[in-house]
């Protein structure tokens, strides 16, 4: 019987077996909670993706591929800033979210907006999982789990080769010296990211 069938079936002699966060038979069976419809934004030709992205980059997030545990770019990454998609450069996660979970993929506890991601159902490896899109683009992103810190209980496991990371950039206030560097002559400094 097909994973859709046997949802399918528990779900009409179970009304509400498939709520979010709702185990069955000790799997998760956490059902679209953000990001309900895909409403791909941008669009962008295979040829103009093979040409910009390493083909890492491009077989797991057109390939729905995964980059081996521990291999990624940004799984021991600890720099502020924002992570975004590498497709479409959308804003995903905050290094604010991001924690060591020790699976061997960046880790986050929650989205920069709700509405960043889609998320669908994933049976590819016999088991059920909830694999995150970017919801501006399509691309594959990775899973989500619900073994994840408090107070959210997430846990967005992303593939480093689906992210592109803005660092914090400081920005001096009241500052009459053209210089790149400001010298602590400035009255005040606040940081932001550009994303």
């Amino acid at each position: 019987m097909s994973g859709f069938s046997l949802l399918h079936l528990v779900s009409k002699s179970q009304p509400g077996a498939l709520s979010p966060r709702k185990r069955l038979s000790g799997l998760c069976c956490r059902i679209r909670v953000s990001g309900t419809k895909k409403t791909q934004v941008k669009s962008f030709s295979q040829e103009d993706l093979k040409k910009r992205l390493t083909p890492l980059q491009y077989r797991v997030t057109q390939d729905k591929g995964t980059e081996s545990a521990f291999s990624g770019e940004f799984t021991h990454h600890k720099d502020e800033g924002t992570y975004a998609c590498v497709v479409c450069a959308a804003p995903l996660f905050s290094s604010h979210a991001k924690f060591n979970s020790g699976s061997g993929w960046p880790s986050f506890s929650d989205l920069l907006k709700k509405d960043s991601i889609t998320e669908s159902d994933d049976f590819s490896i016999g088991i059920h999982r909830l694999e995150v899109a970017c919801s501006q683009c399509g691309a594959h992103l990775g899973h989500l789990f619900d073994d994840g810190p408090k107070p959210t209980g997430n846990r967005y496991c992303i593939n480093s080769a689906s992210l592109s990371f803005q660092p914090k950039q400081k920005v001096f206030v009241n500052c009459s010296s053209e210089a790149e560097d400001c010298p602590a002559a400035c009255s005040s400094v606040t940081e932001k990211s550009d994303l």
